[in-house]
This record gives C-alpha cells, structure tokens and sequence, in this order.
C-alpha cells in the first residue's frame, strides 16, 4: 500500500477524483466513486474493496475506519489524506463525510447473472431518477432479490447519485443493463416469470400466481411501459388505485409488488 497527503486543489488525483462525477469520465475509466464510511464498509463487508481511500485529514477514530484501511492495505490500494476542503471538491457535497471510495465497476451483463440464486429480480426500464435507482436497489436488498436489471436506457447505477441513494445496496445487489430484445432472449432461455403491474387483462396483484424466479418489471417514471413490453409479460396484475392518483412511484409500484411476491413465496396457500 502506499499512502500519501495531497495538499493542493489542482493535484491531478483531484482532478482524476472529480472527473469520476461525470459519466462519460466513469465509462472511460470504468471506475465509480462512493462516499461514506457506512457505503464503504457495506461494500468492504460484501468484498468488494476501494482501490483508492480518501480521507480527511480531521476526522474522529473509528474502529471501521480502520478496518477499512487494513483492506485497502491488504489489497495493495492507495490511501490519500487530505482537507475537507479538497474532500469537498472531489464529492461535490459542502458537508463531505470525512471518506470517500474509488471502486472498480464490475462486470454488468446477463451472463454474469445466475437466475436460480434467488426467487425475486427486479427489473427497471428506461429508468432516469438516479433516487429510484437507488430506492429499487435497497428494496431489492430488503427482500432477497438476486439484483436490478436495467433495461434500455437508463441512468447509471454508479453516479454518486445513484450510489448514494442505494445506501449501501448497490454493492448486495447484482447490477446488469441490457436491451430489451437481449434481455428477452436471455431470459426465455431459462426458467423465470416476467411480472408487470398493468391494467392490460390484469389480475389483481393479492393472491396472483407469482412462480419463481420472478421477474418483476416497472417502466419509466413518465411513460411507463411500453405496450409490446406489457404484452410481453406471463402476468400482469393491477394494485387498486383509491385515490384520485392513477399510478404509483416507479420505484414504489415495484417495492409492493416484491413484498407481495416475498409473501406469496413465504407463505404459500395450503
């Protein structure tokens, strides 16, 4: 490990660090930053450790911060110390939390995903509120689910936004992106239910005949889905609506139809 202090806002690792809040700077590089030391031991407990640590120079002793270092160190990566004010900069928040990350991305397509290994996937198209991201990502986590599989253009799931947002969940969870057309193909090559909340010869969503592994989908936030997606499904089912509202949060509809399927697969009808 190597360890050194950085004193200076125009330090090219500070402009490297910065760089990796802007999208095309993480594809290129194909690393991510993550902030927190509650985030960063999610991941460290889940082995999935920093290349980089950053760390301010006036912060408090913590036992976790420490074991942190010792897998940072174990790993071979680099820790840097340096101001709040520096930290500031690199995160883009006026009240950093005293460490940040640099993690590698990991592989995010389809065949890195074992379908059998758990009973729920979630499953986002077209996707863009980085919040929902993460709020899909913690739900997933909540109730088992193997991962998220993002579907056509979506937001990234490594923005600071999104990682944030997941609170930890985006290092449980396993992250794939994919077209539609591809995903398909992928997914009738096994076994799995493709679920939508619909309104498109729909069932209700109480008591439906979810059967594992289930695939739960959910649209874009504005449009939701696309019709030929919805034809798509093995089961679409309806959550009743008693307001004047017609439809869920994206991220919402998703989270109540897993708590529903959890459910259904922990207490099966007798």
């Amino acid at each position: 490990m190597t360890r050194r202090q950085i004193t200076g806002f125009s330090n090219p690792t500070v402009k490297y660090l910065r760089s990796l809040r802007e999208k095309k700077h993480r594809k290129r590089e194909r690393k991510f930053l993550a902030e927190g030391l509650r985030l960063l031991t999610d991941a460290r407990e889940c082995d999935r450790v920093p290349e980089m640590l950053v760390m301010a120079e006036r912060r408090d002793p913590h036992p976790l911060l420490t074991a942190l270092e010792e897998a940072v160190t174990g790993a071979g990566g680099e820790v840097i110390e340096t101001s709040d004010e520096i930290l500031a900069k690199i995160t883009g928040k006026s009240n950093p939390q005293a460490v940040a990350g640099v993690f590698a991305e990991w592989n995010t397509s389809l065949s890195a995903l074992d379908r059998q290994s758990a009973p729920i996937w979630l499953v986002a198209q077209a996707l863009r509120d980085p919040g929902n991201l993460g709020t899909m990502l913690r739900t997933g986590d909540a109730v088992g689910a193997g991962g998220l599989i993002l579907l056509d253009d979506c937001v990234d799931p490594f923005s600071v936004e999104a990682v944030r947002a997941s609170m930890g969940a985006v290092f449980t969870q396993q992250i794939a992106q994919a077209r539609w057309d591809d995903f398909l193909l992928w997914l009738r090559s096994g076994d799995g239910q493709l679920v939508a909340a619909s309104l498109r010869d729909a069932v209700p969503y109480r008591g439906a005949a979810y059967a594992a592994p289930c695939f739960i989908l959910v649209g874009n936030e504005s449009q939701g889905l696309p019709e030929n997606y919805e034809t798509a499904c093995d089961l679409r089912v309806t959550m009743p609506m008693r307001g004047r509202a017609d439809s869920l949060n994206a991220a919402v509809a998703g989270a109540v139809l897993a708590y529903e399927v959890l459910d259904t697969f922990e207490n099966p009808a007798s």
